[in-house]
């Protein structure tokens, strides 16, 4: 009997990370391989501390600065991205889609939305200041419809 699909996904996925990290000149390591591991089971953003946390769980001998080590030869061959939330630690996922998020500054919820809403201010900033937007990287803080009922508020 094999193992379930989303076991093989996940693995798949492993391996093309592992793949990159060689593609780029690198060793793949246990930690390297458990960090990806990692990163491939998130279900949502994590801070290099939760990582760290994950990474422990599996392999106790890594410490934190060989996480922050990977953390950042992954950013450099574009296995991750990281952007910080409200006044918040940076969280990390794996790199892939671009997104944007909205941080609800009273209940502290982030959702995600698709990178095609800062198209305009992208294009706004270069013109104006030719500056380039980096789009995983946005972030905008406010209060979330939820929060904002409860507030009896609606603008």
């Amino acid at each position: 009997m094999g193992r379930p699909k989303a076991d093989t996904r996940a693995d798949d996925a492993v391996d093309e990370i592992l793949a990159t990290i060689r593609s780029g000149a690198k060793r793949v390591t246990a930690a390297k391989r458990t960090l990806a591991e990692v990163l491939v089971a998130a279900t949502g953003h994590l801070t290099a501390e939760e990582i760290t946390q994950e990474v422990q769980k599996r392999r106790p001998e890594v410490g934190p600065s060989t996480v922050y080590r990977i953390l950042e030869e992954f950013e450099e061959l574009a296995i991750v991205v990281h952007a910080h939330l409200d006044q918040h630690a940076a969280v990390f996922h794996l790199a892939g889609s671009v997104h944007g998020h909205l941080t609800c500054e009273a209940c502290g919820a982030t959702f995600e939305i698709p990178a095609s809403h800062f198209d305009t201010l992208g294009r706004d900033l270069l013109r104006t200041y030719g500056f380039v937007l980096n789009r995983h990287h946005v972030a905008i803080t406010g209060t979330c419809a939820g929060c904002r009922q409860k507030m009896g508020s609606t603008s």
